[in-house]
């Protein structure tokens, strides 16, 4: 039976943890720190792939790759066309969402959505269905979550993107 297809309310979701979990304080892959104060020529970025079924904050340094870099990744790596479903399994948990933290960081964001959009539409795809809001409070999910594809190996993931190119440049 499908779940649902709209986000519960405060008063209808499951209870929060009461403080934060504790996490590793370097990314295992990049070496970038994971937990503030970040070095002031780091920005971040917050991504949340279908199929996933999680969120993840991204520390760069924007002298190495751009945030529209990453955003071209984020679109090509996955497909926004999904909606709230990973093959049989549907639900809020399986939406692909890009969490704002600047003005400039949505006006980018929508930017590529609309430019990818228009690719999608040229190859008769769908349409795009990720949210694109300003980010709220960030909390890691639990150790066995973090870096999933590292720490596991060919493990299974359900990501597969488009084969659409998406056109961004910087």
């Amino acid at each position: 039976m499908p779940g649902p297809r709209a986000l519960p309310s405060p008063t209808e979701a499951l209870p929060g943890r009461t403080g934060r979990l504790q996490v590793e304080a370097t990314h295992a892959v990049t070496g970038n720190p994971t937990l503030p104060p970040f070095p002031p020529q780091m920005q971040t970025a917050i991504f949340g792939r279908t199929g996933h079924a999680e969120v993840v904050r991204v520390v760069f340094d924007p002298h190495k790759i751009s945030y529209e870099e990453l955003l071209k990744a984020f679109w090509e790596n996955h497909d926004p066309t999904q909606g709230m479903q990973q093959q049989e399994d549907v639900g809020t948990q399986y939406r692909s969402i890009i969490l704002t933290l600047s003005p400039q960081q949505q006006a980018a964001a929508l930017r590529s959505r609309d430019a990818y959009q228009q690719e999608l539409s040229q190859q008769h795809r769908g349409g795009i269905t990720t949210s694109i809001e300003p980010a709220r409070d960030f909390y890691y999910a639990e150790d066995r979550h973090q870096q999933y594809l590292h720490k596991v190996p060919g493990g299974y993931c359900g990501l597969k993107g488009t084969g659409v190119p998406c056109p961004i440049a910087h």
